[in-house]
Order: structure tokens, then sequence, then C-alpha cells
């Protein structure tokens, strides 16, 4: 990542939409999930598709997630809507963060119903090690074609999760 990256505020995300062909179902924990990555993301961001950017492409952008085939689907358009980039990520090193991600917040969201305190901070430490890791892996697999934060990438795998949800 440059300072570049930092320092211009075209380089964002204004808009974001996940493919909701791809989402089979969602419980309320995972509706909340993702409002708050949404609306974190929107708040604050940095986002350079380097390709689109060396191409003359301009920000702030619009995002839309999608799976397809088994890997992440990253089309990336301008504020007019004109498609400036599209991105495929495969998704195979991120299956099992995904998983785990999974059970862990379903074990944080049954304890938070009736846990002690501690242990619904020992269960959310572990969470958000998990998550972090998770978003340490994206920004590696984006490296060279985007480049992004650690909040970002930690906003975007939330994202790329809510994607994963099979009823």
């Amino acid at each position: 990542m440059t300072e570049s990256a930092f320092s211009d505020p075209d380089h964002r995300i204004a808009h974001i939409d996940l493919d909701e062909e791809t989402i089979i179902w969602r419980n309320a924990d995972i509706e909340q999930e993702r409002r708050i990555a949404i609306f974190d993301l929107i708040e604050e961001n940095t986002f350079k598709p380097l390709r689109a950017v060396e191409r003359g492409a301009d920000g702030p952008y619009h995002l839309t997630l999608a799976v397809r085939d088994g890997r992440l689907l990253m089309t990336i358009a301008n504020t007019e809507g004109e498609m400036v980039e599209e991105l495929l990520l495969g998704l195979a090193r991120f299956r099992r963060p995904i998983r785990e991600y999974f059970a862990i917040c379903d074990s944080y969201y049954q304890a938070i119903r009736k846990a002690t305190a501690n242990e619904i901070e020992t269960i959310d430490m572990a969470r958000r090690g998990v998550h972090n890791q998770a978003a340490e892996l994206l920004l590696e697999r984006l490296e060279g074609k985007i480049e992004t934060d650690f909040a970002t990438a930690r906003r975007l795998f939330t994202l790329i999760c809510v994607l994963h949800i099979k009823g």
C-alpha cells in the first residue's frame, strides 16, 4: 500500500451492493452484521482499483460483490454506473476462515443471550482474531490489484461471509 491510496478522497467506495441471488438466507443477527458492515464501510474506507486507475478511472466507486463458480466477483463501477473493472478472486483459501467465522459467530450470538460477560468477552476476542486473520488474507489476495486498508478489508470480509450463507 502506498500513501497515495490514503490521501485521495476519491479512492473509496461510495456505494456497495451484494448480489441478492448469491444470498440464500439470512437471520436477524447476520442481517444486522451486514447493515453495520455496509454502513461502516461507506462511512470510512480506502479503495483504489489499481488497473482501473492506471486506465484513467476516477472514484468514488460503486462496488458489487457476488460469488460465481466458487470465486468472488468484485464489479467496480464509477458513480455514473459505468463498469471500470471486474476482479475475480479465488475463494478456496477463504473456506476455512469463513467456516471458523460462522462457527464462532454462532457461539457468540448464543452467548450474548445467556453467558456471563467474561464468557462473551472470550468468545468475542476469538471472533475478532479469526476476523483479523481473514482480513490479512484478503489484503494479501488484493495486493497489486486493489489498494485498501485493514479496516476496509475487515468489513469486506464480513460481506464475503454474508454471501456464503446457505440456509
